[in-house]
């Protein structure tokens, strides 16, 4: 650490506090301070402090330094490099603007801390951003970032186009999934009643969907009403990526629920348009009745290829996983058990007669059914006084035979795609599955949408997908500090059906006491990003203060997980 002075042509020279480090075999330097506000004589004693000089007048740091104020620094200087290494502004606008000044703030405020607009605005003036990312920023107020919302709508096009040239090439994979998120109030024209995705039954909700890459990377979303259905909103997204997205050979990636009958038979006409999806369960107990999927060939091995008339031009790829066969096989026998025992209860009121009468009773019994779910496995037998059951076991049977059976069709050619490859693939989904779990939990919180607007609730999930996608690619260089597993070649070549497995290194990572072999402990994102924080610019003036003195800007050293955390953030390649 050493004192540089810049010489100044009709003024004082700059006295900047420097220190030297070495990268790639250069020496390199950075700039700590700007102490040119004290005197030649602090100047003096500084410096002989740095060399190992006695210092003859050196008094307490209070005495010659004041902090005058305090923000969190590290995760904000983190995400802002991490969105100029993906060009973020640019991808947003090709112009700058003050609306796209706003929306990169609350993109890198939903990855840190996510909020509502009216907490985002009183929460970031304790951290940098406003200094990072500009004036219009600085003193933005809610309706400034409600008006921001609306103008990143107004690019929502352009912005989707910029990222599929980005991530999407032709004859590449796109998965597609849909979700949901509950709704808070009852005045947005998208929230409607449907099925809820996040288990809160009774509440209206909001429906979107998101393309993404093979890799998981966010691509494009689409919001629709609460009570839209799967298969409506796939064709949409199929025409976008052959009419927006200027893809003339694609292979969409969807699950059984998704692809329709009724969408594969409109694809057919589509040239170069090719699907991965799976048959539903009605489906395969048909290929297994009539022959055509014989399940003692999983003796043998646990995956194999078929075909079947009223497929054609597809490909059928059976496959049996073991685990998920004692794990459906568990649950069903938990369920029947419980089922029973609750059946048990009722036969005994209505045979002491405390339940009487044919429709209480099937009421009584209908709640029990309706609770486990497995209806079809019992003959229900209901009378004025009394009430019997019994479990059909042959169609219990019938269904054990297929646990841990799916198939997988596609009309991919099998020079284009082996068999391995198409289960893979279709597994692929969980990247999406992933990105929902981000978008609405402990991450970014989409959820609970309290928007009343339409447009605002479109742009409140954009916003969050576009958190997202920064949040990926920080994920994806930060791997080594998290619990994840950093093996991700290994899983594109590993056994399609088996279960997958973590490397021995992510195992290392969450055995006891959950730190690596220095002693820094492993992160989630989230407590990374806490830790991040902790690096504090401190805005300093020199003692005694005087009107506009200047100041100058101290910042806490990073620790080694900081400083790794940082050195990885600047490897995001687009």
């Amino acid at each position: 650490m050493y004192i540089e002075t810049v010489p100044n042509r009709s003024s004082r020279p700059t006295y900047l506090l420097r220190e030297s480090y070495r990268k790639d075999g250069r020496v390199l330097k950075r700039t700590l301070a700007n102490i040119s506000s004290l005197s030649d004589e602090q100047l003096e004693s500084v410096r002989a402090a740095l060399s190992g000089k006695p210092v003859r007048q050196l008094g307490p740091v209070e005495e010659l330094f004041e902090v005058v104020d305090s923000r969190a620094h590290g995760h904000v200087q983190a995400v802002l490099v991490a969105m100029r290494r993906l060009d973020f502004e640019r991808l947003i606008s090709s112009e700058p603007c003050p609306e796209r000044d706003v929306v990169c703030a609350m993109v890198a405020a939903r990855v840190i801390e996510p909020n509502s607009k009216l907490a985002t605005t009183r929460w970031w003036h304790t951290t940098t951003i406003p200094e990072e990312f500009g004036a219009a920023v600085n003193e933005a107020t809610e309706d400034t970032l409600y008006g921001a919302m609306d103008w990143l709508l107004e690019q929502q096009d352009e912005i989707e186009k910029k990222l599929a040239a980005r991530h999407l090439h032709s004859g590449g994979l796109a998965l597609y999934d849909l979700s949901s998120s509950y709704f808070e109030g009852t005045e947005c024209p998208l929230a409607k009643r449907g099925y809820s995705r996040d288990g809160k039954k009774g509440t209206l909700q909001v429906n979107y969907g998101l393309l993404t890459s093979q890799e998981g990377c966010p691509v494009a979303v689409s919001v629709y009403e609460g009570n839209t259905s799967d298969p409506t909103t796939f064709m949409p997204m199929v025409n976008k990526l052959r009419s927006e997205f200027a893809l003339d050979k694609v292979v969409v990636v969807g699950d059984r629920g998704m692809i329709s009958h009724k969408a594969i038979g409109e694809m057919r006409g589509l040239p170069g348009l090719c699907w991965i999806t799976a048959l539903k369960s009605v489906q395969i107990r048909a290929l297994v009745e009539g022959q055509t999927l014989q399940l003692d060939l999983f003796d043998e091995r646990s995956l194999f290829e078929l075909s079947h008339d009223d497929y054609p031009g597809e490909r059928l790829v059976a496959c049996r996983n073991p685990e998920l066969m004692k794990l459906r096989a568990h649950k069903r026998e938990s369920l029947l058990q419980s089922t029973r025992k609750e059946l048990e209860k009722v036969r005994a009121r209505v045979k002491s007669g405390k339940l009487k009468g044919k429709d209480k009773i099937g009421v009584r019994v209908g709640r029990v059914i309706n609770k486990y779910k497995v209806a079809k496995h019992f003959k229900l037998i209901i009378e004025d006084n009394s009430f019997e059951y019994e479990v059909l076991e042959d169609q219990v049977a019938a269904e054990a035979a297929l646990d841990g059976v799916y198939v997988i069709r596609t009309n991919v050619s099998a020079e284009q795609m082996s068999s391995d490859e198409a289960v893979r693939s279709y597994k692929g989904l969980t990247e999406v599955e992933r990105a929902f779990r981000s978008l609405k939990t402990v991450d970014l919180k989409v959820r609970p949408i309290r928007h009343r607007l339409e447009d605002r609730v479109r742009a409140h999930i954009l916003l969050c997908m576009l958190a997202y996608y920064v949040e990926w690619h920080m994920m994806g260089v930060w791997r080594e500090l998290l619990f994840a597993d950093e093996d991700v070649e290994a899983k594109r070549h590993r056994d399609p059906v088996a279960p997958a497995k973590r490397s021995q290194n992510a195992l290392r990572k969450i055995a006891d006491p959950r730190k690596f072999p220095d002693g820094t402990p492993v992160h989630s994102l989230r407590t990374l990003l806490q830790e991040m924080g902790t690096i504090v610019r401190n805005t300093c003036v020199p003692r005694p203060a005087k009107a506009g003195a200047p100041t100058f800007y101290l910042h806490t050293t990073p620790n080694s997980t900081q400083e790794r955390a940082l050195r990885r953030v600047e490897q995001i390649t687009v």
